[in-house]
């Protein structure tokens, strides 16, 4: 009878040394994983320059589309300045002719982090510039950006291409 409960406990020493063990190549193998991950991680070397003041100040234009001109922006601190030629369209009995009148808007502008922003008329003209502008930028590249805008809370939307002169 003693035989086999040193069996026994033979077994049961076994079974423990083999989960010390298993526990021990696991801790191992996780160490090792934990190490290569940690490796790539750290020796990725990322090409991008940390721009995030880039487009915040300077001079930009938006090129002229389909029923605006050109818009050369000029940013400073928190005020933007926008040049832009208003196209009104003038009937004279049966011709009609274009007149271009140069504007300049003034606006305050907040940056709420690198990809958004908000812009406030300074001197609002009309009820429909005392809304915001809410912008997001949804495309980086060397020297221009992609947006999408938005004025105030209203269903009008807007895209366009921002791109850095000076």
């Amino acid at each position: 009878m003693k035989e086999l409960d040193f069996k026994s406990k033979g077994n049961r020493l076994t079974s423990k040394n083999s989960v010390v063990r298993n526990k021990f190549s696991l801790l191992h193998l996780f160490t090792i994983l934990f190490l290569l991950c940690s490796f790539f991680f750290f020796s990725c070397k990322s090409d991008l320059k940390d721009n995030s003041d880039y487009f915040k100040q300077g001079v930009f234009e938006i090129p002229a589309g389909n029923g605006y001109s050109k818009t050369i922006i000029t940013r400073k601190d928190s005020i933007q300045i926008e040049e832009y030629e208003k196209i009104v369209s003038i009937s004279k009995d049966s011709s009609f002719t274009e007149k271009r009148i140069k504007h300049i808007d003034t606006l305050y502008i907040k940056w709420k982090n690198n990809f958004f922003y908000t812009l406030r008329m300074k001197s609002p003209k009309k009820k429909l510039d005392k809304d915001p502008i809410f912008v997001q930028i949804t495309k980086l590249k060397e020297n221009s950006y992609d947006f999408s805008a938005k004025i105030g809370f209203s269903k009008y939307k807007t895209d366009g291409t921002i791109y850095k002169v000076k």
